[in-house]
């Protein structure tokens, strides 16, 4: 961060008064946000919204959710300290061939009928198949469903086989193309977009290091003025563009 010159000292942490953690993720709320692209987890009065725009079948997300910032993310949202958003992406079936990424946030849309979306997310990633593999099948969903309590039941089979979620699935990938630079095209994923402050490319390798998101994500709950005033902040440009 020392490129912005926000400085990643944390804070003093939890204060009196501060509401209780919750113990899992199997308490902490979770809706479908009003547009009903976007998957909210989390206290719905934390003070940092940390929102992810993500592909299942991307080996890069895996990355940030299972051993880069993923985890203090988690962390966070159970301290009540901060909500996460995810708009699930499927880009990568067009790109690549096949549905795992569209089966896989149909399973995960369902998943939220039942208040198991958080569990059943970190379980997929924790089981990524390889991206060319295709490999989150009905099958292979439907087993890993039975990971997380209560998930695997009547209704959750038959939103999986049946494609129940088909419009969110579309949807969500359109509004994943909206907050893009060119007309059909996404910013790629993760993006990192936090109290409506994208996490600017040039630091983007914040989002691999579990401690310094971590570090990140207080200081901008400490000093929130600051992380706003990058909301505009455009990369300086690149001698070559002027023949240097």
């Amino acid at each position: 961060m020392a490129v912005l010159g926000m400085s990643l000292v944390a804070g003093c942490g939890r204060s009196y008064g501060d509401p209780e953690p919750y113990d899992t993720l199997a308490q902490v709320p979770e809706k479908l946000a009003v547009s009903g692209t976007t998957i909210t987890v989390g206290d719905p009065t934390a003070e940092v919204t940390v929102h992810m725009y993500e592909d299942m079948r991307c080996p890069v997300c895996e990355e940030f959710e299972t051993t880069g910032g993923g985890q203090e993310l988690r962390n966070a949202v159970l301290r009540r300290e901060v909500k996460a958003e995810y708009t699930l992406a499927s880009f990568l079936d067009d790109r690549l061939g096949g549905s795992g990424s569209k089966k896989a946030a149909n399973a995960l849309r369902a998943a939220l009928d039942v208040g198991r979306f958080a569990e059943y997310h970190e379980v997929l990633y924790a089981n990524q198949p390889e991206e060319v593999d295709d490999g989150f099948t009905d099958a292979r969903l439907l087993q890993l469903a039975t990971q997380v309590d209560g998930l695997r039941t009547p209704a959750f089979e038959s939103a999986l086989k049946t494609m129940k979620y088909r419009s969110f699935v579309t949807a969500s990938e359109h509004a994943y193309e909206a907050v893009g630079t060119e007309p059909g095209k996404g910013p790629g994923t993760p993006t990192a977009v936090i109290n409506d402050v994208r996490v600017p490319e040039e630091i983007s390798g914040v989002l691999y290091e579990g401690k310094l998101f971590g570090e990140l994500l207080q200081a901008i709950r400490d000093r929130p003025g600051e992380w706003q005033a990058y909301k505009d902040y455009q990369p300086p440009p690149d001698p070559e563009d002027y023949g240097y």
